[in-house]
């Protein structure tokens, strides 16, 4: 009976983790489509409107892809010419969230 209850004990700490998990992408990816999908597009490539007008490069454009991750998180809480500053309106975790997603765009 012990080895039973390891064995559910094991699964529901494995279920556990792989929902949080998930849930972290899925927000993620949720916090990216209401805030940066309008300027960065669904897939991390803008259109050609508001990339000329606003200076944004795709997600895979190699300048982009040099930037570490800090470098992102900062330029998403401080703002950066025209992009506006979202420090305040999000929280440091969904600012490192849709950063990471943004990034998985690239790839």
């Amino acid at each position: 009976m012990s080895n039973t209850i390891r064995m559910q004990s094991a699964l529901a700490a494995i279920l556990l983790l792989s929902g949080a998990v998930g849930l972290a992408q899925s927000t993620g990816e949720a916090t990216y489509k209401a805030k940066c999908q309008s300027c960065h597009g669904a897939q991390g490539v803008p259109n050609p409107g508001i990339a000329k007008a606003m200076g944004v490069k795709p997600a895979s454009d190699p300048s982009v892809m040099s930037m570490s991750e800090a470098e992102m998180i900062a330029i998403t809480t401080n703002g950066k010419g025209k992009m506006p500053a979202y420090k305040g309106k999000l929280t440091d975790p969904e600012i490192k969230a849709s950063v990471d997603y943004f990034r998985s765009l690239a790839k």
